[in-house]
């Protein structure tokens, strides 16, 4: 008898052991999460280790099973996939509102091309990505996709502030600031990649311009050495009418995407920024080649280049992302909380139909699309274990987003980047109830306004 009592209790003292709690480095409870892979969950739970996610699921289900470092009370907040911004051009920080209210061509010839030929460098490079990490760490944003030059200094400061980059370096035919010929170009890309290539957070990436800043010869050679290389490959497509109106008049009458088809450049690597002026018949080539298209609504409207016919990609199963564009004229900001908004309420009155793109769908071309379209919806995108934590916590308990029928909907149409109080990426904190610890944002903003009065002085300068 008295060994059976001893037994007894030493099953029971036994039993916490047995079922002990699993260490974790981050748990966040109690908030809404919006895993974009299935249902909401309503006072659920997202655990993190070794910069993945390891559980997801109901608070009451999660937080007994794992011991956490740090715990992260996200009540009355919306947890959610970190944005992803598939098209920007992240220095381009230090030239926003230089030249607002003008057509893409005469914003690129007369202000953009000869600003960024007097003052574009390594410093500045350096500088404008700071300057864009805090933006977007502040305002959710955990991966992006780049176009610019002196790549791999914008990687390192990618990776210096936390963040996940798909980043291209520029190649057009004219000497640019870290390239002055087509070779330089080639070759830069070659150790560029070689540098990067299998870098946790960093993707390099090829970025021709478009199809009328590189001539046919060159896009072969493109599409040639990101075959060799492995390496994504990032691109303007149909922008514009102007756009349209070139190609067609050098490639006997075909258009942006059908002449880079002719040329055997599409396929799955391949992201195309826009796709304004897609037609029905190009669409569907894109969605059979699995390009990737990224729409930048507000960049479209800023520069009147028009409305891209996102319900009919999105009826062609095309992958398709949602992206800010550049901060300098052609949207000035990187919020991907605003850009949800516009792509919805411009596909609305495009289309004339206000079930045209609803806050849902927006809110998945933001997160898992934008990953789709880049290549990397196996590791991010969605809250799910086994993926890579990048994840945000958003406070929907403010005077603009109260009261709350619908999360989607608060989100979309009522919240904006400073609704953002955490930010995570890789399973490590960025930004802590509003505080960017990646970054030395002051430092950062004085040497913003060190750049507008050097900028401002070399557009005077003859």
């Amino acid at each position: 008898m008295i060994r059976r009592c001893l037994l007894a209790l030493a099953i029971v003292f036994a039993a916490p052991l047995l079922f002990a709690a699993q260490p974790a480095d981050i748990l966040i409870t109690g908030g809404t999460v919006l895993t974009m892979a299935g249902p909401d969950i309503e006072n659920g739970s997202v655990v993190i280790s070794g910069g993945k996610i390891v559980a997801v699921g109901p608070s009451s289900q999660v937080d007994a099973k794992y011991t956490a470092k740090t715990t992260i009370h996200a009540r009355g907040s919306a947890v959610m996939p970190g944005f992803v911004n598939a098209h920007t051009h992240v220095p381009m920080t230090l030239f926003r509102g230089i030249a607002d209210d003008r057509d893409l061509m005469d914003w690129l010839q007369n202000f953009i091309f000869p600003a960024e030929a007097k003052n574009v460098s390594r410093d500045f490079v350096k500088w404008g990505t700071r300057l864009a990490a805090a933006e977007m760490i502040e305002s959710g944003t955990t991966t992006f996709a780049d176009m610019y030059y002196f790549e791999s200094d914008i990687a390192r400061e990618t990776k210096a502030a936390g963040l996940r980059g798909v980043l291209g370096e520029t190649m057009i035919d004219f000497p640019v600031a870290d390239n002055k010929t087509w070779d330089d170009a080639v070759n830069y890309i070659r150790a560029y990649v070689k540098q990067w290539k299998g870098d946790r957070l960093i993707t390099p990436a090829l970025a021709p311009h478009a199809p009328f800043t590189v001539s046919e010869e060159h896009l072969r050679q493109v599409r040639a050495l990101a075959t060799e290389l492995g390496a994504p490959i990032l691109i303007h497509v149909s922008e514009t009418q102007n756009e349209l109106d070139q190609v067609k008049a050098k490639h006997n009458g075909l258009t942006p995407g059908d002449y880079l088809d002719s040329i055997g450049f599409l396929g799955d690597d391949v992201v195309a920024a826009h796709g304004v002026w897609l037609s029905k018949e190009e669409i569907e080539k894109f969605a059979a080649k699995k390009v990737g298209v990224v729409h930048c609504p507000e960049s479209n409207m800023m520069l009147a280049s028009g409305i891209a016919p996102i319900t009919q990609m999105r009826a062609a199963h095309i992958e398709l992302g949602l992206g800010t564009d550049g901060p300098a004229g052609s949207n000035n900001d990187l919020d991907m909380f605003e850009e949800m908004a516009s792509a919805a309420r411009l596909q609305k009155v495009g289309r004339m139909d206000p079930k045209a793109l609803g806050a849902h769908d927006v809110l998945e071309m933001a997160t898992i699309g934008s990953a789709r379209a880049l290549g990397l919806a196996d590791k991010i995108g969605t809250l799910e274990a086994g993926k890579r934590a990048d994840v945000i916590v958003v406070n929907l308990q403010t005077p603009k987003t109260q009261p709350v029928y619908s999360v989607e909907s608060a989100l979309v149409y009522a919240a904006d980047g400073s609704n953002v109080t955490t930010t995570i990426c890789d399973g490590k904190i960025l930004m802590r109830d509003r505080k960017v610890l990646t970054v030395n944002v002051p430092e950062t903003l004085a040497k913003a306004k060190e750049y507008r009065d050097r900028v401002r002085k070399s557009l005077q300068s003859k």
